[in-house]
Formats: structure tokens, sequence, C-alpha cells
């Protein structure tokens, strides 16, 4: 018998919740895989193998979830880790950015000595969706004085065409998704 395919294997452990956390959203539980570590392991190893073949120097996980993946990865990759975080969480300057979400607008903040000029990043975070705090989480990188070399997700939501939206507005930036749905 084949083995099955990472991305099979482990969309086996995503439940979905409907109406979550607003009526209308379909929200992707995946706390099962974080709590299997074989699982867990196995989509660190996918997302850190992203940022070797990137050649990237720092990793970027975004709040909330994205911080679930994004230091697991940068330590899997032997890289730094910055953070992006919602408005009002970091101390001293930062560079800040509103951005849309499939249901409202949230803002972004990135400090502003959390990176140096030219490194190469890869922003780490759980779902693709709209790929708006992609994109939010781009520009602050970019206005940091850093290059983003690629964007990496746990998931990406197909029907919501994010990967779409990023490849036309990050001028070809690679776009990598471990599982789709």
């Amino acid at each position: 018998m084949a083995m099955m395919p990472l991305a099979t294997w482990l969309a086996g452990y995503i439940r979905d919740v409907p109406d979550h956390p607003y009526p209308g959203v379909l929200f992707k539980d995946y706390a099962s895989l974080l709590a299997d570590p074989r699982a867990f392991t196995a989509l660190v190893d996918a997302l850190a193998d992203v940022c070797r073949h990137r050649e990237a120097t720092m990793v970027v996980g975004l709040e909330a979830r994205g911080f679930l993946l994004g230091a697991p990865v940068a330590v899997r990759s032997g890289l730094g880790l910055a953070v992006i975080r919602k408005s009002g969480k970091l101390p001293g300057r930062a560079f800040r950015r509103v951005y849309e979400l499939e249901y409202g607008t949230d803002e972004f903040e990135l400090q502003c000595d959390a990176l140096r000029p030219k490194d190469r990043v890869v922003v780490v975070d759980d779902v693709l969706a709209t790929g708006g705090t992609a994109l939010a989480a781009a520009s602050l990188v970019s206005e940091a004085g850093a290059d983003v070399v690629g964007v990496a997700f746990m998931l990406e939501l197909v029907a919501l065409s994010g990967r779409r939206r990023l490849a036309r507005d990050l001028d070809g930036v690679p776009v990598d998704a471990v599982i789709n749905a």
C-alpha cells in the first residue's frame, strides 16, 4: 500500500467549525494537529523546507495563530524570528498597516528594528484566505528594508483566491501552502 501524501494526512486533523468567530465564517480548527507530535513535526518540517529552499535569513510570524507555526519553523530552520503583532502590543517605534480580513479590518505592527536591511524573509502564517494579512505583513517587511522571498501557510482556502491576489500584488513572490482546502 502506498503512503498517504503529507497534505492529505495533515488535512485529516483539521475540522470545520461553522460561524466562528462570526456568522458566515467557516473556521478551520487545527488544534488536534498541534496536539499530535508526529503531525505537528511534519508540518513544521514542511514549512522549514520552504525557508531553506528560499534561502531565508529570517522568519516572520503573524499574530496570533501564525506564532504557533513561525516560532518552531524558525528554530527548525536555524533562523531568527520577528513577529508582527496586532496594534498596540509592541513597545517602541513600529511600522503600522491596516488590512482587510474576509470579515472586517484590523491593524498590524512590526517593530522598526525587528529586521535588518536586506534580510531575506519568509512570512509564515496558518491560513491563506483572501491574502490581506500576508499583504500587510509583506508591506511591513518591505518598509523595514528587508526582502520578502516567500510566504508560507499551513492551509490555503483555495475558493477565496488569496494566492491569486498575492501573485498579483507581491510581484511573483513564491506562495507555498502545505494543505489546500
